[in-house]
């Protein structure tokens, strides 16, 4: 093999080397839609001091509507302390990274990863299991100078937050959605009736087996 022909394949695999760089890293920022029509949440809220009144809210539904490319619509129904309700559309284009309220982000975002909201730029911490509308779920949370969020990872939605001011208090949770199933036991459900039906099967073998022994 020849000088030249040595040089070639280096630079060759030089480029291949590149080429694979660059496309891992437009694969990890992909902007990853969690969420579809019909897929709603519900959250209790519940909060210490002097709430602002359009802050008083003490229970909230977001429902997604529709979803168009990476634009996400959803309608946001609030219910105050004095017992009225209200109901609000908006968009969450995931896209831009403009996410609002941050009731959305992409789904299977990173540690690292950035958004721009209402308070600011948002900087993914971390991810760690979490128990969400009785499940075990992978959520990915983050902190701004006023909020500690948590999202449902594999969806993008948010599942609870913590905020607070020199006035007030509001903690939000999860409490309802047709997203997941709760759990039994720590399994699904499909899982824990499977295991109940083999063990089933299993005692009336063992039964069937120990009678005919005796006969």
């Amino acid at each position: 093999m020849g000088f030249m022909t040595r040089k070639i394949i280096l630079y060759i695999i030089c480029l291949a080397v590149i080429v694979s760089v660059s496309f891992s890293a437009v694969a990890s920022a992909e902007i990853v839609v969690g969420v579809k029509p019909g897929d709603w949440i519900e959250y209790n809220v519940t909060f210490t001091g002097d709430v602002p009144m359009e802050h008083d809210v003490t229970w909230c539904k977001i429902e997604v509507t529709a979803v168009e490319g990476k634009s996400v619509y959803v309608d946001i129904t609030s219910r105050y302390a004095d017992g009225s309700n209200e109901t609000v559309s908006s968009t969450v284009k995931l896209d831009t990274r403009q996410i609002g309220e941050a009731f959305i982000i992409p789904a299977n975002s990173n540690k690292g990863d950035t958004f721009s909201s209402y308070e600011g730029t948002i900087t993914m911490s971390g991810v760690e299991e979490k128990s969400c509308v009785c499940a075990t779920r992978s959520v990915i949370y983050a902190n701004t100078s006023e909020t500690m969020f948590y999202w449902d990872r594999s969806t993008g939605f948010l599942v609870e937050a913590n905020s607070s001011s020199s006035n007030f208090t509001m903690f939000t949770k999860a409490e309802e959605t047709n997203m997941w199933q709760p759990q039994i036991f720590g399994l699904d459900p499909t899982i824990f009736i499977a295991i109940v039906l083999l063990m089933v099967a299993v005692s009336v073998l063992a039964i069937f087996l120990v009678r005919r022994m005796k006969k």
